[in-house]
């Protein structure tokens, strides 16, 4: 089924569209949330946030066109919101070697400003992501989004580790130049 009879389903309050989003993107939602948490158990309940939250946000919105991208944000918040909440040693150290890879490009939203700039940045954020080409795109996503290891992301793309480690480290002072360029003050 595709995703714009899936969101008129939604739109019509039928049932059908959980069913009909769990066998076509709960496999993939569960990858997402369990790249994070590290616990399969914690990852279904990740999953079934997911179909909930989509339950209660379409209407009004109503992503045709992307709506695995509109799930995936949904259980991946999700994720973190768990992880943090259970402050989890292991899983933890992957979220902090993510954040402090990111650290010296991002700035915290620890304040209200910080939080009026993090709509700025998204914003900034997807206009880098297109322009940079496909490669560079898949491996940026693939590292800060799913939280993929640099291994995971070499056997994934067929690259060598220190291949994708230096793809990861240009393109963060690629984003660095970027945000400088556009008057965004790190």
């Amino acid at each position: 089924m595709d995703d714009s009879t899936i969101v008129d389903l939604f739109l019509e309050r039928d049932e059908a569209a959980i069913g009909a989003v769990k066998e076509k993107y709960g496999a993939a939602l569960r990858s997402v949330a369990m790249r994070i948490l590290g616990d399969a158990g914690a990852a279904e309940e990740c999953e079934f946030d997911a179909y909930l939250e989509a339950w209660n946000r379409i209407p009004p919105h109503e992503p045709r066109t992307y709506l695995f991208a509109f799930l995936a944000r949904i259980a991946r918040a999700s994720a973190l919101n768990r992880a943090k909440a259970l402050g989890r040693e292991k899983r933890s150290a992957v979220l902090v070697e993510l954040t402090e890879e990111l650290e010296s490009v991002l700035p915290s939203p620890c304040d209200t400003a910080g939080e009026a700039e993090a709509a700025e940045l998204s914003r900034l954020l997807n206009g880098f992501l297109k322009k940079l080409g496909d490669e560079k795109r898949a491996v940026f996503v693939q590292r800060y989004w799913y939280a993929l290891s640099v291994k995971e992301i070499a056997e994934r793309y067929s690259m060598s580790e220190g291949k994708v480690k230096s793809v990861l480290f240009r393109t963060r002072n690629e984003l660095k130049k970027y945000l400088k360029k556009e008057g965004f003050i790190l």
